[in-house]
């Protein structure tokens, strides 16, 4: 599980495209926490430090803690809104959870011991399926990550999901089938073809087409040795 993130934030006094378009004038991101029944409270955050926070793994995925002018809120980042030219943060949409919240949450999956494997060691490539696993558990139970162990995988073996040690509060979203995660592929050999060259062939286009240039050209002549005739 997780740790919980901070930021900074600060209040915004007004709502709506005018006021959110205000406060990306003054320098900030505006943003809005809302849900376990309570009223939502408008924000602002510092540009720098959600984008700091936007580098790290799993934002969507990560607790963060908000003091907002003394009250303090746990919440989930739902909802981003970039800029479609410079990928600017533009808005950000935080969810308030309480203790009896469950959701489905995507939650990414990390491969170790690449260099353990034989099957990788004697040129097999690995076949990721799935980068991340949608899972459902209360908020303070999210994985941070689930790990994939290769160690001793040969090529043709394959990771499924019901390899998965997960804690007791967290489940899988798809439980009708044995999903395969990742696989370890036999290498991909290129064979070119091998093309011959037939000299004799060659020779004899070439002679025919001589010919027929040739026949073509004594035919103009006879028609102009007619024409002068007359």
């Amino acid at each position: 599980m997780a740790q919980a993130s901070t930021m900074g934030v600060e209040l915004r006094e007004r709502a709506g495209k005018g006021a959110a378009r205000a406060t990306r004038n003054s320098g900030r991101v505006p943003a809005v926490i809302y849900g376990n029944k309570k009223d939502p409270v408008m924000i602002s955050l510092d540009p720098v430090e959600l984008t700091q926070q936007l580098k790290g793994p799993g934002f969507f995925s990560r607790v963060f803690e908000l003091d907002a002018a003394g009250e303090a809120h746990r919440v989930l980042a739902r909802d981003l809104q970039l800029h479609p030219v410079t990928d600017r943060p533009m808005h950000v949409d935080f969810m308030r959870f309480g203790p009896k919240t469950r959701l489905n949450i995507d939650v990414d999956v990390v491969f170790i011991n690449e260099e353990e494997s034989p099957g990788l060691k004697g040129g097999g490539v690995l076949n990721i399926v799935r980068h991340t696993i949608e899972l459902k558990c209360s908020p303070d139970h999210i994985p941070e990550s689930l790990t994939i162990d290769l160690t001793g995988l040969e090529v043709g073996d394959s990771v499924h999901a019901s390899s998965l040690d997960l804690p007791g509060d967290v489940e899988l979203i798809i439980t009708d089938r044995d999903f395969t995660i990742v696989t370890i592929a036999a290498p991909t050999i290129n064979i070119e073809p091998e093309i011959e060259e037939v000299e004799g062939e060659e020779g004899e286009e070439g002679a025919e087409g001589e010919e027929g240039a040739e026949g073509e050209e004594g035919s103009e002549g006879e028609g102009k040795s007619e024409e002068k005739s007359d």
